[in-house]
């Protein structure tokens, strides 16, 4: 598992906020324009204070009363002006940083879409939750209110001290003298605040990832009576969380007393120097006035230092934990590419439920045409199929010269598989494989467990990658085969079945073809449960679809497998939640299918092997023996012992 409680770099927190640069870029004008606004809006603040000289060393000195109302709508002129400059600086920024967000969020989306398979064995959803909710949200507040105020402050800080110097050189150095112990305490904090940010955030993601999994297992949680230790391992998590966000506090509070207490002592003794020129002349007391108020203005640009930082700190590290997603590698991708921001702006409709809207547009090399479907345009068919060889179609005819019948239908070409994340000493779970399906035959894989059938069956359609040799469709090798294009022609359906929260419909029909194809699918995995449901196919089967029973889920998977008639159906013991009689009808329906595809089913019982026209026996992870149903009854003991306990419950039926 990836250490995703630790950056994966060490880098500043400036290079790492720099990464923000193509997504800012599309709106750098408004934001550019935002902090001048904001720079004018604070150095008139600057202005008041030389206005308070004029008013006491003039009028007040004078015995002016008109002087003093003139100074005085002066003053409430520039003060108007400065809110009113502040509030343009919000609205110019709010508009463009919501894009931002959205632009980062749904490049996040599309992103974590394209990982494989391996990458979600890996990471926690939590973790990959936090980062797209939480850890995006600190980055717009960054962009929105430190960036411009760290820019804004300093700019201030330094008009300010020219005007103090200006008005009175020796009182303007005692208020500079504080200026490196502040520095070397700011850089102090951002290396502490930093790694206390960092934890906290990889907090949160755990503590997500907990949530969710209590939520998603309620009924096992309920069942067995779990919910005093889910609570304690919550309580724990919650605990730890809250201690990070207290020294995170006191290290902030710490921060906060040393930049407020040293000006406050520095303008403490210019005041008393101030004080005493007055008195023996040497200075004017509209001068005082003045000095003094320019170092008040300038305490918020000094106090703010230490929340600037700190928010700066936080999105620093949830940039970071940003782009550690970023850069996994797509599948078949290269890592550390960043996908390019979209011009950040209204966001594009959300689609109806998570799967339902097309695929994005995934990076190809220069040259590379997309395939067709899902909504995106006509290209040229993958290298060794003809046209219209995808889904809906009866056979693929190869090309190229091939030799016809030669390599039709599914062949493994002593092929290997080890996990990614396993030892590199580890024997490989499947090796040597060298099994061919031909093209109209359905192939059942039997073994014990733990012999690598799922996984076998999950090498098709490349949701992993075989470590040695290669899988080729009618003679092409699906390595060679753009991604969209061996899904169209590849379908599948699992164990374990998963629903999105959709209608009935949507959810089958996110396997391919119409609504013309629907009534036929359902027919097939005997789904005739859904128009007894409450608006038959536009019934919505709520999250992960566990408002149906397992059997119902999995026939409404089965559906979405044979839905789109695809050319190559790989069936991973798709029949194991079906009670005897509905398993029956679904069987005698899914013959008709089998005889237009070529298909490799996963099956542990006699009822599901005699579907097939051939059996591959599994066994440590190679292939014992190929043969018929009959056959490796007869000829392989392990065989037979595998069956034997199912054959005998099937017998019974």
């Amino acid at each position: 598992m990836p250490d995703i409680h630790a950056p994966t770099k060490n880098q500043s927190t400036v290079r790492t906020l720099l990464r923000l640069w193509p997504y800012v870029r599309p709106v750098r004008t408004r934001l550019f324009s935002a902090a001048f606004v904001a720079v004018v809006a604070s150095c008139l603040g600057l202005v008041i204070p030389l206005v308070l000289k004029w008013i006491v060393d003039g009028p007040v000195s004078d015995g002016d009363p008109g002087g003093v109302w003139l100074g005085a709508l002066v003053l409430l002129l520039l003060g108007v002006a400065e809110a009113l400059l502040f509030g343009l600086r919000r609205w110019l920024v709010a508009r463009p940083l919501a894009g931002v967000e959205a632009a980062m969020r749904a490049d996040l989306y599309r992103h974590v879409q394209r990982l494989p398979v391996s990458f979600h064995d890996r990471w926690p959803s939590g973790q990959l939750l936090s980062r797209g909710t939480t850890d995006l949200s600190l980055v717009r507040m960054f962009l929105a209110f430190p960036l411009t105020f760290l820019l804004v402050n300093g700019v201030t800080i330094l008009v300010g001290f020219v005007i103090l110097l200006s008005q009175e050189w020796t009182l303007g150095l005692v208020l500079i003298v504080p200026v490196v112990p502040l520095v070397a305490l700011c850089s102090l904090f951002e290396t502490r605040y930093s790694l206390a940010a960092r934890r906290a955030q990889d907090q949160v993601g755990d503590l997500t990832t907990l949530v969710e999994e209590s939520v998603l297992g309620i009924r096992i949680i309920k069942g067995f009576g779990r919910h005093r230790s889910q609570a304690r391992a919550f309580g724990s998590l919650a605990r730890g969380l809250r201690g990070t966000e207290l020294h995170k506090a006191r290290l902030l509070a710490a921060l906060w007393g040393v930049i407020t207490a040293i000006p406050e002592l520095a303008i403490g003794a210019a005041l008393v120097l101030g004080t005493v020129r007055v008195a023996d002349g040497g200075l004017s007391a509209g001068t005082l006035v003045a000095f003094l108020s320019t170092a008040l203005a300038l305490r918020w640009p000094v106090d703010s230092i230490g929340f600037l930082l700190a928010m700066s700190q936080e999105a620093g590290t949830a940039t970071e934990r940003y782009f550690e997603v970023l850069d996994e590698a797509p599948e078949g991708g290269l890592p550390g590419t960043t996908p390019p921001a979209p011009a950040a702006g209204p966001a594009a409709p959300a689609p109806r439920f998570r799967g339902s809207a097309p695929d994005p547009a995934p990076q190809t090399p220069e040259g590379l045409d997309l395939p067709k479907g899902r909504g995106q345009s006509p290209r040229p068919p993958a290298e060794g199929f003809r046209e219209g060889a995808g889904r809906g179609t009866q056979k693929a005819t190869p090309t190229r010269g091939r030799t016809p019948g030669q390599d039709l239908g599914i062949r493994f070409h002593r092929v290997a598989f080890r996990y990614p994340d396993a030892p590199s000493d580890s024997p490989p779970l499947l090796s040597e494989i060298d099994l061919h399906i031909r093209s109209g035959e359905t192939m059942a894989v039997v073994g014990g467990t733990g012999s690598g059938k799922t996984t076998l069956t999950a090498l098709v359609p490349r949701l992993y990658e075989a470590t040695a040799g290669h899988i080729t469709l009618d003679g092409v090798d699906i390595a060679d085969m753009p991604r969209e294009r061996l899904r169209e022609l590849v379908a599948v359906a699992f164990e374990e079945p998963t629903l999105f929260s959709a209608s009935v419909g949507e959810n089958v029909l996110m396997g391919g073809g119409g609504p013309e194809d629907l009534d036929r699918a359902l027919a097939v995995a005997q789904a005739g449960f859904v128009r007894e449901l409450p608006h038959g196919v536009d019934t919505q089967v709520g999250e992960q679809g566990l408002s149906l029973s397992g059997g119902q889920r999995q026939r409404l998977a089965l559906a979405r497998a044979v839905v789109g008639r695809p050319r190559f159906l790989v069936l991973d013991d798709p029949l194991s939640a079906l009670d005897v009689h509905t398993e029956a009808r679904v069987e005698a329906a899914l013959r008709d299918v089998l005889r237009e595809t070529t298909a490799l089913v996963v099956a542990h019982r006699p009822s599901t092997v005699l579907l097939a026209d051939r059996v591959a026996l599994l066994s440590e992870g190679r292939v014992a023996a190929v043969g018929t149903h009959h056959e490796l009854l007869r000829s392989n003991a392990e065989y037979a012992w595998l069956m034997s306990g199912a054959g005998d419950e099937g017998e019974n039926r």
